[in-house]
């Protein structure tokens, strides 16, 4: 099998329009969380998010274009430039016709749902925009950034709820070590931060009103956000034979389901994920020296996978660092994985473990070094960034200092 790197990395979400931009928030511990400026928010209950602010879609793309980018496609594309730019690949000739994408979402185009609902129910109108369907379906973000590349292998969208981002970097990891692709376009993204996304979020009554506190006794629910992030997985030696700056390795990942509840998490299939992609990646529970956690600031969420961790790491799980970037940026549904592959990526590269912000108070139920309120310098050669989603969807991937 092929090993395989990361060789670029781009991403928008509500601590920077960039990666150095994010790696700077992520050390200093801001909170990029705040009120959120929606159409009709006095009619919600919820009224934060980690909302992208500053983002001018109409300076970046033509009217053309406005018509068919939804919200999360206009991220994916701003992340997708700056991660391929990153990485110096050009896609023509044979590399073109192999090399692919593979992104996850779990909403795709809410804010288009969202606008033709209430143009049809609300205001009466009986007609929509003909390029509503192709803006709104959860692959139009991969089909754009396949078609703005060149990129004319495997390309699809992975949707699982709050996993979706893990598992499509997996599925994109297997098929450039398999030798399918020498290089993949992968990540995700996520915009439901309108008045139809998070009306929908508060019937489930897991939401704060305040703030996103993981792992801390007092926390009381999550925070959505809203973003992307983009990577290039590319071969080893097709990187180094041409010279390219190489971010870490990825080293290995592990797919699992409950098979249990629907909401509820389970711990048995948060620690099968997570044993099973330090086994593929061939790395022992003690060389692992942080953990990106889910850590959604839920009682359920985070003692149940603090207790997974427990089981799968043993005495190591005290040594450890686990933050919850959640705390920051919000919590991007099927985005999120790729934005916090960024927090593994910045502890690898440059020794900066990203703290979990908002902690107040110890939980015996969590008691781990959460990383609280500060970043942390420290050398870290092995990270594991983990995802665990409704309907039980588990996704864990492992990454090496190169």
């Amino acid at each position: 099998m092929k090993r395989v790197v990361i060789t670029g990395a781009g991403t928008i979400n509500a601590l920077g329009h960039s990666v150095a931009d994010t790696f700077t928030a992520m050390r200093d511990g801001v909170c990029g969380i705040g009120p959120l400026d929606i159409r009709d928010v006095d009619r919600l209950q919820i009224r934060i998010g980690g909302q992208v602010k500053g983002f001018e879609a109409e300076g970046r793309y033509n009217r053309q274009q406005m018509s068919l980018y939804d919200r999360f496609t206009q991220f994916t594309l701003a992340a997708a430039r700056e991660a391929i730019e990153q990485s110096g690949l050009t896609f023509t000739g044979e590399l073109a016709a192999l090399s692919g994408v593979v992104l996850g979402t779990a909403g795709g185009g809410v804010s288009t749902w969202d606008d033709n609902y209430r143009a049809v129910y609300e205001e009466g109108k009986n007609r929509v925009h003909p390029f509503v369907v192709p803006k709104l379906m959860n692959n139009a973000a991969a089909s754009h950034v396949s078609m703005e590349w060149n990129l004319k292998g495997p390309s699809f969208t992975v949707s699982t709820a709050c996993a979706s981002s893990n598992h499509a970097m997996a599925q994109a990891f297997a098929m450039v070590r398999s030798g399918m692709a020498p290089a993949m376009v992968t990540g995700g993204s996520e915009s439901m931060l309108c008045f139809g996304g998070v009306k929908a979020w508060e019937g489930l009554r897991v939401m704060s009103k305040d703030a996103c506190r993981p792992f801390s006794a007092n926390r009381n629910g999550m925070v959505q956000g809203e973003g992307a992030g983009i990577f290039v997985f590319e071969e080893y030696e097709h990187a180094r034979a041409r010279g390219a700056e190489i971010l870490c390795e990825v080293a290995g990942y592990a797919m699992s389901s409950d098979a249990s509840d629907i909401v509820m998490p389970s711990k048995n299939g948060a620690a099968r994920a997570m044993a099973g992609a330090l086994k593929d990646a061939r790395i022992d529970a003690a060389d692992v020296g942080y953990i990106n956690a889910h850590g959604t600031g839920t009682a359920a969420n985070d003692k149940t996978e603090c207790a997974a961790v427990a089981d799968v790491f043993g005495p190591h799980a005290d040594r450890l660092m686990i933050s919850s970037t959640k705390s920051m940026h919000g919590h991007l549904i099927g985005g999120t994985g790729a934005v916090e592959l960024l927090a593994c990526i910045m502890a690898l590269r440059d020794g900066v473990v990203a703290p979990t912000i908002g902690y107040q108070e110890p939980d015996p139920e969590c008691a781990l070094d959460v990383v609280p309120n500060e970043a942390r310098d420290a050398a870290v050669n092995v990270a594991i960034s983990n995802a665990f989603a409704f309907g039980g969807m588990n996704a864990v991937i492992a990454l090496r200092k190169i």
